[in-house]
């Protein structure tokens, strides 16, 4: 199948676009980072327009986007609205414009009108299903990260214990989340992808663990990675904050994928596997 991923240098978007090339789709990367040519908020380029008119299914991840500390610092900015609002617009009218299959990545927060994040992902939702095309909701993915300042809070802490040697949160760590291994979720939107006729523009696809731990508690697993390395003891240091973002009962994953698709990586297997990868980085930096 050709398939085009918008937003492929971005974590999910990096692991989607090597997946499915091992599966033996034919993958048109669509990504900032490759030239201004491939920018989205700008009037779309002849490149972008053909990735998209000859693609069988897009993938529409691009988004101005990134963990806790990003969000608390952007998500309130002029630019952060403007290049999600520019990026939405010129994205769905090529999508209205070649009539494509596509899936809309959405946030478990998309309810929540107190986060500019989530009011924006709600306004990306309410057009794709206008365009009938399929909205999922991403709970707390994680893998490997590119780009550091954005980066969400496994590869963030696992960065701090390398450099920092301790893990500075920005909450008392007591806060839940369901974290999903990049894999499964490549796994989720292939499946999604291949059985596109069975779903409705309205199916509640919430792509989770559908298992919680605290941020306490992924603190302690990424310290035993260190810890059984014999690396270094590495801190954890506690702040005084309540989580504020989400905190929503409305907040709730919804299991109707799980007829499909069901996750198979486990939270330590997948936090050991990400510590693994970014170990070999900083030894490689050393040597």
């Amino acid at each position: 199948m050709k398939v085009t991923i918008l937003g492929s240098a971005g974590q999910i978007g990096a692991y989607l676009s090597e997946y499915l090339k091992e599966k033996g789709h034919e993958v048109t990367d669509i990504d900032i980072v490759n030239g201004v040519q491939y920018d989205l908020r700008v009037t779309p380029s002849t490149v972008i327009e053909k990735s998209i008119e000859n693609a069988d299914f897009v993938f529409f991840l691009a988004f101005d986007v990134g963990g806790s500390r990003y969000l608390k610092k952007y998500q309130h900015t002029f630019d952060f609205v403007n290049n999600n609002t520019r990026m939405m617009a010129n994205t769905f009218k090529l999508l209205k414009r070649f009539n494509k299959r596509f899936i809309f990545a959405s946030s478990q927060m998309s309810n929540m009108s107190y986060s500019p994040y989530g009011v924006m992902k709600r306004v990306g939702e309410l057009h794709t299903t206008a365009l009938n095309g399929l909205t999922v909701k991403f709970w707390n993915v994680y893998g490997i990260e590119k780009d550091m300042e954005k980066a969400h809070v496994i590869t963030d802490f696992i960065r701090k214990g390398f450099e920092e040697r301790q893990f500075e949160m920005m909450t008392d760590g007591t806060e839940e989340r369901q974290f999903l291994y990049a894999e499964d979720c490549c796994e989720a939107l292939e499946t999604i992808m291949e059985n596109y006729t069975d779903f409705k523009p309205e199916d509640p696809l919430h792509i989770t663990s559908f298992r919680s731990e605290t941020i306490k508690e992924v603190a302690a697993m990424i310290k035993g990675c260190f810890y059984m390395d014999e690396m270094y003891d590495v801190d954890i240091k506690p702040g005084l904050a309540k989580d504020s973002v989400q905190m929503d009962k409305r907040n709730e994953a919804d299991t109707f994928i799980l007829d499909w698709w069901i996750p198979k990586t486990t939270i330590d297997v997948g936090v050991r596997k990400v510590y693994n990868e970014m170990k070999k980085e900083y030894l490689n930096d050393k040597s």
